[in-house]
């Protein structure tokens, strides 16, 4: 069975058809590489699966149950959990009050409730060492590498049990020792089952990581195959359109 599963998927925005037809599946620890040009409709098929958008037509299901997303939440409570290129972090916080933001657990002090840090600590010190990262509960945002950013917000993913984690560009702007930290979290992911759809245009980071491969190009896919059966070239020219289908 699919962990997520797409059935001719479209949308369009008035005039503009930003997604046409696209059928996709996505099996339980598997890593798809989502790769196209600015403008090819991946935002806007993460966007859906996200619940950010609703398609025009088309039917998505998680685990074999149909699912239409009305916002953020909705997605959220169905195991669909974002990384965003900016992280969305606090800077000021520390790496256990960022991944419990929003979701902070609260004890009774003389009948007064007040952030119960210890459990947040315990568990974010538990739910680091599951991806094997440095990163200490107790560090400040502002003073972390990218690599220690980038476990923060998927550990944050597997507060809620993620079972679908989208990850846009997690490798941008950081350096080569800190992408090989983001490709072996994403690998940490993968080991326990969550299923990962990472958005790069870093084409080493993605064959380097994926198991599969799926090429957007003018809102129509294009390419669903094997990373073992593609290569750079290939994907480059389905980018391109240099190669019309694969």
């Amino acid at each position: 069975m699919s962990r997520l599963s797409l059935r001719g998927i479209s949308k369009s925005f008035g005039a503009i058809q930003a997604l046409s037809d696209v059928s996709l599946d996505i099996a339980p620890g598997e890593v798809l590489g989502l790769m196209g040009d600015n403008g090819a409709g991946k935002s806007t098929l993460v966007k859906i699966v996200a619940g950010n958008f609703r398609p025009s037509q088309g039917a998505m299901s998680i685990d074999g149950d149909q699912v239409d997303f009305h916002k953020p939440l909705d997605a959220q409570r169905g195991g669909v959990e974002v990384v965003y290129q900016d992280l969305a972090l606090c800077d000021n916080l520390t790496a256990a009050s960022n991944v419990f933001l929003g979701r902070e657990p609260r004890r009774s002090l003389a009948g007064i409730p007040i952030l119960d840090y210890a459990t947040m600590h315990r568990r974010s010190a538990e739910l680091f060492a599951s991806l094997k990262s440095e990163t200490r509960p107790r560090d400040l945002v502002k003073r972390m590498s990218g690599g220690q950013r980038q476990a923060v917000a998927i550990a944050r993913t597997l507060l809620s049990n993620a079972k679908i984690v989208l990850m846009d560009e997690p490798t941008a702007a950081i350096s080569v020792r800190q992408v090989a930290e983001v490709l072996d979290l994403i690998h940490r992911l993968s080991d326990q089952g969550i299923s990962v759809v990472l958005i790069s245009h870093r084409m080493p980071d993605v064959f380097a990581v994926c198991s599969r491969i799926a090429v957007l190009r003018r809102g129509k896919l294009v390419c669903s195959k094997p990373a073992n059966d593609s290569s750079p070239e290939e994907v480059t020219g389905l980018i391109t359109g240099a190669i019309e289908m694969a």
